[in-house]
């Protein structure tokens, strides 16, 4: 009698582990809601668009470059790089990405070598495919991208609710949306936030754990692909495969950890980089490899606006400084990776789940922070982690507004200087508001990597109640 119920108790924790986790109250919409959401963040995107598309035309030269004001970009903060690169990387020229590239003798990527990872590489190369001038790459450019926003604030309403209004209705996107091409890797980076927790098909969380986590890893994977950072979400998603999930609820009856999951994990991720890289490594090296040379070289100057150019300016002109930063920026990255991780560890110690979203968000603060390059359009990678996360909107208000000062400030003050006007950083409005937005950020970030790792997801999942058990 007492082993038959011990046994039914078993089989009781199995299918509980099984069941899917209900959103907490509050957080899911109707679809009229998630539609309304959706159409929020596409006229979002079209600002966005309209922003940057005033930076184009009326005329264009024989490259199909605008022939208009250079300053313009500068003067009216229309600046976008997908505009700028149209003739720097040979896209006019429509040449396939990477396969003939090279760096020539001065470190200057050549014959259609870019600098961003592979796929989005490919993205690079495909916005280009009917158009004859920068206007209309910029174009087919954000008709190319535009998806990915919409995905991902569809994405994060399915997961917290009217939350994902700070994605779907925020600066950020009218300022980056259309900068770069960041807008897919924060889609793959959310997606897998999203398969792991809610899974998919008609299934949903219902799927073995460690096949929600395997997909979740591989998403990861495809956005380390896009842009690098997805990538660095790969470890706390191991150590919550490892430490068994919410409430270590997908564990093995017995097991203290799952190391063959967390090693799934990793491959999966490994896997889907190698794959995606491999045909771009074998058909031209010196182009695949080229984008990660030129990244390293990279010198912390006006460009890349991080605290290493502004904290030793203005002695970045020299080598040695140069040096000295790139030494110091990859070890201080590592080591607030190292701190997130372990301050999650703690917090798994003690409440028994890892937090593996807050220990991403924090890490990504920490990158963005001690990387030595900081491009205006990385808030975009930070913006769904303020939708995830229950942190107060306090936080996010402030970063908005350090980062509009900055994204702003920075072409404003270029202009100041060209024109004539002003030409030190303690010259005029412009100047000032690059000093708010460099040091406010920084602050905030410090303060966010605190406030990230003690605080909880939006999307906090509240067990489903177990079956009932009946004596024997």
């Amino acid at each position: 009698m007492t082993g038959a119920r011990e046994e039914r108790a078993e089989v009781a924790k199995m299918d509980f582990a099984a069941q899917p986790a209900r959103p907490t109250a509050g957080s899911k919409l109707t679809a009229a809601a998630l539609a309304a959401l959706t159409a929020l963040c596409a006229l979002t995107l079209t600002l966005g668009f309209l922003n940057k598309d005033r930076c184009t035309g009326p005329s264009f030269d024989s490259q199909g470059r605008t022939q208009t004001d250079s300053q313009r970009p500068f003067r009216d903060w229309c600046y976008s790089d997908i505009q700028s690169l149209w003739v720097a990387r040979d896209i006019d020229k429509h040449t396939f990405p990477y396969i003939s590239g090279s760096l020539d003798e001065s470190g200057n990527l050549t014959g259609g070598a870019i600098e961003y990872p592979v796929l989005t590489g490919v993205l690079v190369w495909l916005g280009a495919t009917f158009a004859s001038n920068d206007a209309q790459y910029l174009m087919y450019s954000a008709i190319l991208l535009a998806p990915f926003g919409l995905l991902t604030g569809w994405l994060l309403g399915r997961l917290t609710g009217w939350r994902a209004l700070l994605w779907a209705f925020g600066p950020p996107l009218i300022l980056y949306a259309f900068h770069n091409w960041d807008l897919p890797a924060a889609a793959a980076a959310v997606a897998a936030v999203y398969v792991l927790h809610r899974g998919w098909g008609k299934d949903e969380a219902s799927r073995p754990f460690r096949q929600r986590a395997v997909a979740s890893s591989v998403l990861l994977g495809l956005g380390c692909a896009l842009k690098l950072y997805p990538g660095i979400f790969v470890l706390p998603l191991m150590f919550y495969v490892f430490t068994g999930g919410q409430e270590r609820r997908g564990l093995a009856p017995g097991r203290r950890y799952d190391a063959r999951g967390a090693a799934q994990v990793a491959l999966a991720a490994l896997g889907t980089v190698a794959l995606v890289n491999l045909p771009f490594a074998i058909l031209g090296f010196d182009g695949w490899r080229a984008s990660f040379i030129f990244q390293g070289q990279r010198n912390a100057d006006i460009s890349t606006n991080s605290i290493w150019y502004w904290a030793f300016r203005p002695d970045t002109d020299r080598p040695e400084v140069q040096h000295l930063i790139g030494t110091l920026s990859p070890i201080a990255v590592l080591l607030s990776f190292v701190l997130a991780c372990a301050i999650g560890w703690r917090r798994y110690r003690h409440e028994g789940t890892y937090p593996w979203i807050g220990v991403s968000a924090s890490m990504l603060c920490g990158f963005l922070l001690l990387h030595k390059v900081h491009s205006p359009q990385y808030t975009i990678w930070l913006v769904p982690m303020f939708v995830l996360m229950r942190i107060r909107l306090g936080w996010v208000v402030a970063y908005y507004v350090a980062d509009a000062a900055i994204g702003i400030g920075i072409f404003r003050w270029f202009n100041s200087q060209v024109d004539g006007r002003y030409s030190g950083i303690y010259e005029g409005f412009a100047a000032q508001a690059v000093m708010i937005g460099v040091w406010g950020r920084a602050a905030l970030l410090v303060g966010l990597f605190v406030a990230f790792l003690s605080s909880k997801p939006a999307f906090e999942e509240i067990p489903a109640a177990p079956p009932a058990l009946h004596s024997v």
